[in-house]
């Protein structure tokens, strides 16, 4: 992480700019509304962030800090079926310590992702660990198990916002279903 200090003032334009878009959405909300909600003129708002795309590159610049941490464990290490549920729970602790309204942030502005530069470095680590847990000479299903482990992370915040819970059971939760998910190795494949 760059800056995890809850009471610096670029997180604090982190923190509030999530709100704003959780409220809005990405495209309706303006650098005038983020400065007016914050209490901070626009130049001083400029002074950390030119434009809302440089708010969101810094917040997934911390998110693949924390993510590539766990594409680095991956390399020289076995695609067994145990160190497919400890990739998971690695990556879960990375994200979890990103917090829930970033999750819900980035499954929620997927077309906003698209065209950003931060999204095309998104996608190249999540298949770096997607190809970790998926085998591709598994059956369709079985695949789609190992894929649906990481939706599981990333979608309950999203999918469970409705729910009395807290963000930590919630988390927990999506954690437990993701392991639950995670192909062990014994489904029966096709002749390579």
């Amino acid at each position: 992480m760059l800056d995890r200090d809850p009471g610096s003032t670029r997180t604090r334009i982190q923190n509030v700019a999530l709100e704003l878009f959780a409220e809005q959405g990405y495209d309706k909300t303006s650098l005038r509304e983020l400065s007016e909600r914050l209490g901070l003129t626009k130049a001083s708002l400029y002074y950390y962030f030119k434009s809302k795309d440089d708010i969101v590159q810094s917040l997934v610049d911390d998110l693949l800090t924390a993510v590539d941490e766990v594409v680095g464990w991956t390399r020289g290490q076995a695609r067994t079926p145990e160190n497919r549920r400890e990739l998971i729970e690695r990556y879960a602790k990375a994200i979890r310590g990103q917090g829930t309204p970033l999750l819900r942030f980035l499954m929620e502005n997927q077309p906003a992702l698209r065209v950003h530069a931060c999204g095309d470095a998104l996608r190249e680590r999540m298949r770096v660990l997607v190809d970790f847990v998926v085998d591709p000479r598994d059956p369709l299903p079985v695949q789609l198990c190992g894929r649906m482990a990481f939706f599981a992370l990333h979608g309950a915040p999203m999918i469970m916002s409705d729910i009395e819970a807290t963000s930590e059971e919630v988390f927990d939760a999506a954690c437990s279903v993701a392991l639950s998910l995670v192909p062990d190795g014994d489904a029966e494949r096709p002749p390579a």
